[in-house]
Parts: C-alpha cells; sequence; structure tokens
C-alpha cells in the first residue's frame, strides 16, 4: 500500500503535544509489528519522525491510536495500559439482535493452532445467564490462558444488527473480535469470524480513551474519535442519526462502570 506520512498524519490527526500524537486511523493500516505490511510507525519513521505506540488496535479496526514522541510519556502511558487503568471505549456493530441491553463477558483467552486467539475452554463449556458468560476452571483447556473481561451496553437493535459500546477491563489480543464471536454474536465484517460477509471493512472502532498525563494541564488525557461513515454503513443512518445514536452510546458507558 502506497501511504504519504504527513498526508495520513494531517487527515487523521485529533490531538498532539510535544510528548504525544493521537489519530484517528483508517481501517486497514497496522499501528505497528505486521509482518509483510506497512505501518503507522514504519511510515512515519521513513519520513524522519520516531513514534512509541502506546497500545495497538488491529489493522482491521478504525478509530483512536495514542502514540508517543518521546520515551518518558511512553512509560508513564503504557504503565497505565498494564496495570489496566487505562479507561477505554469501543463501537462495535454485530450481525444479531439476540444480546441483553447490558452484559459481560468472562471468557478467558489463549493462543491456539497458527498462532490463533481463543476461548481457552471448548465453545460447549460456555456458561451463559441472563447478562454474563463464563466457563467454570474444571473447563479450561490444558496451558496458558489470560483472564479477559469485555463490558458492553447494547445501543440500539434493528432487524439484523446490534450496536454496542463496548469496556474491554483487559487489553488481549483480538480480545473484543473473539470474546463476541464465541458468544455467537460476531462483528459485522471481520474476516476472523464473519466469512460470509462482503463488507468492505470491519465495524469495530475504538471510540474513546482515557488517560492520566501528568505533563498536561489539567494532567488527563481525554480522548475521542467520531467513526467515519463507514462504519455505520450497514444500518445506512443519516449524519443525524449517527450523532444520536454516539450520544445514547456515550450514556450507556456511565452504566458499565
Amino acid at each position: 500500500m502506497d501511504i504519504d506520512w504527513p498526508q495520513l498524519r494531517a487527515r487523521c490527526l485529533l490531538t498532539e503535544d510535544a510528548a504525544i500524537l493521537a489519530l484517528n486511523k483508517p481501517a486497514g493500516i497496522s499501528v505497528t509489528g505486521e509482518r509483510h505490511d506497512t505501518d503507522i510507525v514504519e511510515l512515519a519513521a521513513a519520513a524522519g519522525e520516531t513514534l512509541y505506540p502506546v497500545h495497538r488496535i488491529d489493522k482491521v479496526t478504525s478509530g483512536l491510536v495514542l502514540l508517543a514522541k518521546e520515551l518518558g510519556a511512553h512509560g508513564q502511558l503504557t504503565r497505565q495500559f498494564n496495570k489496566q487503568t487505562a479507561d477505554k471505549a469501543y463501537l462495535a456493530i454485530v450481525s444479531s439482535t439476540g444480546l441483553p441491553d447490558r452484559g459481560v463477558i468472562e471468557l478467558p483467552l489463549s493462543v491456539g493452532r497458527k498462532n490463533r486467539v481463543r476461548i481457552a475452554a471448548p465453545r460447549e463449556s460456555i456458561e451463559h445467564t441472563a447478562d454474563r458468560w463464563f466457563v467454570a476452571p474444571a473447563d479450561l483447556l490444558a496451558g496458558k490462558n489470560y483472564p479477559s473481561i469485555t463490558r458492553f451496553a447494547t445501543v440500539v437493535r434493528d432487524e439484523r444488527h446490534s450496536v454496542l459500546a463496548l469496556r474491554p477491563v483487559t487489553g488481549r489480543r483480538h480480545q473484543i473480535r473473539v470474546h463476541l464471536a464465541w458468544i455467537g454474536h460476531p462483528i459485522v465484517g471481520d474476516p476472523l469470524f464473519d466469512r460470509s460477509a462482503t463488507h468492505a471493512r470491519t465495524h469495530l472502532h475504538s471510540w474513546r480513551l482515557g488517560l492520566a498525563a501528568d505533563w498536561r494541564t489539567p494532567p488527563e488525557l481525554a480522548l475521542e474519535a467520531v467513526p467515519g461513515q463507514d462504519f455505520w454503513a450497514p444500518l445506512a443512518l443519516d449524519t443525524e442519526r449517527e450523532a444520536e445514536l454516539l450520544g445514547r452510546a456515550a450514556e450507556m458507558l456511565d452504566t458499565l462502570d
């Protein structure tokens, strides 16, 4: 992919100071470390700008990406992700309407064949109450597993889809995508789990991020990346309705703390 970094930077810029750069990344571009693929960190380096990723979102995911310009800020910010004190929120469109108004997915993850992330238990062992999905410790597969928790609220439903606001409490690789797929509600357009779809993108968006940042006044980062019209495409909404759903999603996030 031939990408001009100055143009991409200017088009996607959310906010910037001497220590950080926040972008609203389009789906289809990697943040860093993807094999055989040009990524944001490499593009910036080729243009003479050194950036340190504070976190990663998948190539197929759009939305908020935070990068540090210097190592002091990078260390302060990444520690908050490691300690699970970063306030993260995502939006997703799933190809089903059967989810409750609010729920929590508490399913440990593991790495299976070909480095694929999966639930660390047989699918048939997943238990489900009205608003909680979990597995009994006795049903976990042998080997290393990683406790993983995703909270969600259903923002709106139509005949075929639901829009979700999500808080990933933990931050495992592919966590939201795997959690939703394994409980039977895959994200629309996800190439890992929605193979029959012909959508142009995966409808998962990194929406909000809150972090402490002691070099700023006030000493915090409160960032938001508004999803583009391509995110909303399965619902065929006008811009007024998109804004209305974002407002509703923001209200519902407060119920997930």
